[in-house]
């Protein structure tokens, strides 16, 4: 009687323990798997906004340089230079030039092959980028606003204190001068610039810089109007558009007070004009 009892016991034992392994393997079967998702690209910053077919947002993820410098040696500020070819020459700290700039944002804009660089701006027209620290550029006669910032190798500036280097310098002798309020609030345009084509087309980044000034909710800020679509931008960072047209789109850029009013300063209002092409 024993006997059958225990046996009894042990084949229910048995048929339990093989249903609870059915039963769980079942439920693992049945479970939702974990889906592992990738960046398509920058990191919207806050708020996408969306008009007229178009995406513009905000990115912050890129790497930091916060101990990198640049200061422009030479011309000096204030000094006076003959027209024609100018050197420039520069010294960085903690900034290698020609390296690529190792983020996954590089892989989703338009990348400089070259690597990191030197974005200089003179008169706030389109800027020419530097692979070394000395150069000639041609300069004519007439008092000149000169910008140098550092630029990742997807050409987002550097925006911290130490990054630029601005100054007023005086080629040839001209018979009227310039009056420029170093102490003011001016933006400057760096980007898009030029052509985009094939995969670079599908996000064109947006930067520009400011000096003397930042953007915030209840402060200055920039607007941006692209193809007659206005986004009003109150943070200074890089943007990113998405859904541009094949084709010329332009982009103006005004620097805003609180009340919508564009701030006094030569370059607080600019326009600008890219080409985007099938590959």
């Amino acid at each position: 009687m024993k006997k059958t009892y225990f046996g009894l016991a042990a084949a229910l034992l048995l048929g339990f323990s093989a249903c609870d392994t059915a039963r769980q393997t079942q439920d693992a079967e049945n479970q939702t798997p974990v889906v592992t998702t990738t960046s398509s690209g920058p990191t919207p910053a806050g708020a996408v906004m969306s008009k007229n077919g178009l995406r513009v947002y905000a990115f912050d993820d890129s790497q930091q340089y916060p101990e990198s410098a640049i200061r422009l040696n030479t011309p000096p500020a204030g000094g006076v230079v003959d027209a024609g070819p100018v050197e420039f020459n520069y010294s960085l700290s903690n900034y290698q030039l020609t390296r690529m700039t190792p983020h996954s944002n590089a892989e989703h804009m338009a990348n400089s092959q070259e690597g990191q660089h030197i974005h200089n701006i003179v008169d706030n027209e389109p800027y020419t980028a530097h692979y070394e620290t000395t150069f000639t550029k041609d300069m004519t006669e007439g008092d000149h606003i000169i910008l140098s910032f550092l630029s990742r190798s997807y050409h987002e500036s550097l925006k911290h204190k130490g990054a630029y280097d601005l100054r007023m310098v005086t080629v040839g002798r001209p018979a009227e001068r310039m009056t420029f309020d170093m102490k003011a609030p001016h933006m400057f345009y760096s980007r898009p610039k030029g052509e985009y084509v094939g995969k670079d087309t599908e996000k064109i980044m947006l930067d520009f810089y400011l000096v003397n000034t930042d953007l915030s909710t209840t402060g200055n800020k920039v607007r941006a109007t692209i193809n007659g679509t206005e986004f009003m931008l109150d943070r200074w960072l890089p943007y990113i558009i998405e859904g541009l047209p094949m084709g010329e789109t332009t982009i103006k850029l005004e620097l805003l007070d609180n009340n919508g009013t564009v701030l006094p300063g030569p370059y607080n209002t600019v326009e600008r004009k890219i080409t985007l092409k099938e590959a």
